[in-house]
């Protein structure tokens, strides 16, 4: 009997263990071992387990033979993990016991959490704006009311406020609409070389503005690639234009394209676009969070620049619908390099 409840708990598919009424471990299979611990059949459950909730649940079924639910707080040595743990009456020869399943929910809480942390963000870029424009039209009503010199200062902040404002709404529909059709990969094929020319023509007056060189080297052949041709623009820009607002006057942006080459990444035919600049760099501690969505590594300049801080999580989930590859590379002081690597077929 002991042999076919090892079997049976060694064919659950989640980590699980059977516990005789008397409350030691009567087996545990291999995923459990590996959560709790090689040597806890045996043992009192109590000592392999060791959280409130869960130890609760488990002696009142043990009592009562009905079923129960609780949490279990892990940690897999890279993150916390959680898991929803059943626990379920069985009979034995031994008497009533009870199997104790867990499910991994780790990634619906880390959901969870993101869009609780989503709300809140969006919540606080949408609140100061629009503070500002209560404040300034309250000020417009009251002791602004008779002086034109001020009314025309306050417009314009208003004016670059709404504009903020509405910037930030417009990357929130795109972001949506990215996600929405992430998992279907667009089938039209897009000259990559001649959305690069059309890209840089369009950013050539900011380039010249912000005193930038941009310069562009792109083979000979023509490379084609399975595309969205607004959103590969929508890429483009957003990243040229980046380079070109934080790289510091007098610096270069230079937009590369390679022909296509076995891509060991995507285990394909590629073609391979960097965007590099020479400026000052981005410190390595921010490298792995900047395709967070809101995540700025200067906010105040950020926000004077007109960024929403949304751009590099768009560029991320477009690249993803691509099914090709995004690098971030930078070194203080040496300039910061975007490459994307997409499948030509």
């Amino acid at each position: 009997m002991p042999e076919f409840i090892a079997a049976f708990v060694d064919a659950v598919p989640l980590p699980a263990l059977v516990i005789r009424r008397d409350e030691s471990i009567e087996a545990a299979n291999p995923q459990a071992r590996a959560l709790l611990g090689a040597g806890i059949v045996g043992r009192h459950f109590i000592t392999a387990l060791r959280q409130p909730q869960l130890l609760d649940a488990i002696e009142h079924s043990l009592r009562d033979s009905a079923p129960r639910a609780a949490d279990y707080m892990g940690n897999d040595g890279r993150q916390d993990t959680t898991f929803r743990v059943a626990v379920r009456p069985v009979e034995m020869r031994s008497g009533a016991g009870v199997l104790v399943s867990f499910e991994d929910v780790t990634h619906a809480e880390q959901l969870v959490q993101m869009r609780r942390d989503f709300v809140a963000n969006v919540s606080h870029e949408l609140k100061t704006p629009l503070t500002a424009l209560i404040g300034f039209i309250e000020t417009l009503k009251g002791p602004a009311r008779n002086d034109p010199v001020g009314q025309a200062r306050f417009l314009n902040i208003m004016e670059a406020e709404a504009h903020r404002m509405n910037r930030l709404v417009s990357d929130l529909l795109s972001l949506s609409r990215v996600e929405a059709d992430e998992r279907v990969r667009p089938t039209e094929r897009i000259d990559l070389g001649a959305s690069i020319l059309a890209t840089i023509s369009g950013l050539s007056p900011l380039a010249q503005e912000a005193d930038v060189t941009l310069v562009h080297d792109l083979p000979d052949a023509q490379v084609v690639v399975p595309a969205d041709r607004d959103q590969l623009h929508q890429v483009l820009t957003n990243l040229i234009e980046n380079a070109i607002k934080y790289c510091g006057k007098g610096t270069t942006v230079t937009v590369r394209l390679g022909a296509p080459d076995y891509a060991p990444g995507l285990r394909a035919q590629a073609a391979t676009l960097i965007i590099q600049d020479n400026g000052p760099g981005i410190d390595p501690i921010h490298l792995p969070r900047l395709t967070e969505r809101f995540y700025r590594i200067d906010t105040h300049r950020s926000r004077e620049m007109g960024g929403t801080g949304l751009g590099l999580a768009i560029v991320k989930h477009i690249v993803n619908r691509h099914r090709g590859r995004l690098k971030i590379q930078s070194e203080q002081g040496a300039g910061t390099r975007f490459t994307i690597t997409l499948p030509v077929s």
